[in-house]
């Protein structure tokens, strides 16, 4: 995977039935985040201005994460997200680095597209870390029903000189969710017909 060294992938599948004792009758919220934990190749080094490298070698890691996510989604997401840890040899830009659009189309294509920005969320941390990874509607951010999260934790990573790299996607919005605000469905026809006009 990619020009950086993979030491671990791992993935974590939630799924919900129920949301404060009833279902709303649309099916279970399937929440999957799938992660590679990486050699960070600039952990000791100090400042390092040019970060390219991490740049340029996620467009891989954000195609392999994406696959496996739908794959384990076992339908196509209607929302994603991505986060990353950064061990404590390293800086949180290291991260940010890894997690730019570089990656973030790699994993837009991956899972069969997506029109809004991608939400995320970076740290530095030690190993057993745990991120909130953030999740929204892929087609337009203001989907408030699809606003949730996927709580990560890999009680082994990352270690000093390494990263975590996470992808997350959902199959719905939240069980019961209203509070309003644009649907998906009307996202949906907004997005047609400014296609068809």
């Amino acid at each position: 995977m990619s020009g950086l060294v993979v030491r671990r992938t791992f993935a974590q599948i939630e799924e919900t039935h129920l949301a404060a004792g009833r279902t709303d009758g649309q099916g279970p919220l399937k929440k999957i985040a799938v992660c590679a934990v990486v050699t960070n190749p600039f952990a000791g080094r100090g400042y390092v201005a040019d970060l390219s490298e991490l740049v340029e070698a996620s467009q891989e890691i954000g195609t392999r994460l994406g696959e496996e996510a739908v794959r384990l989604l076992g339908q196509a997401p209607q929302s994603y997200g991505k986060a990353g840890i950064v061990g404590t040899d390293g800086e949180q830009e290291h991260i940010n680095a890894a997690l730019t659009s570089t990656f973030g189309n790699a994993l837009r294509d991956a899972i069969g597209g997506g029109k809004a920005w991608i939400t995320s969320v970076t740290k530095a941390g030690a190993a057993g870390t745990t991120i909130d990874v953030p999740l929204a509607f892929k087609d337009e951010i203001w989907v408030r029903s699809h606003y949730d999260a996927i709580t990560v934790h890999l009680p082994d990573a990352p270690h000093p000189d390494e990263l975590v790299i996470i992808a997350a996607v959902a199959n719905r919005g939240r069980i019961n969710a209203r509070v309003g605000g644009m649907t998906a469905a009307e996202a949906k026809a907004t997005a047609t017909s400014k296609a068809t006009s």
